[in-house]
């Protein structure tokens, strides 16, 4: 079912499809649909929380100096947000098992 390593929409799609029944289409408009929800939110500023798995957060990165590796110059680096996620302990206790 899945490729090496890589969980896809399609393999989430397969999954519902086979333990709730839902055709192929209908499964893979519902995975879209989440992903979609969850963009949405993250675009409008929000934070996604989903128990037990963990949380996507926003953070804003003031502007501060940066220096290039190679050449040693320093250059400003501009104030962005970023995208970071942050595993519930449930994940990381099923994570450390293997």
């Amino acid at each position: 079912m899945r490729s090496i390593g890589t969980l896809t929409r399609a393999d989430l799609a397969e999954s519902i499809n086979r333990r709730v029944g839902l055709s192929r289409a209908d499964s893979l408009v519902m995975v879209e649909s989440i992903l979609q929800h969850m963009c949405g939110a993250l675009a409008d500023g929000e934070n996604v929380k989903i128990s037990g798995f963990g949380t996507f957060l926003l953070r804003d990165k003031a502007e501060r100096v940066g220096r290039n590796p190679k050449t040693g110059i320093e250059v400003p680096i501009t104030p962005r947000r970023v995208l970071s996620f942050r595993a519930s302990q449930m994940l990381k206790d099923r994570i450390g098992q293997g």
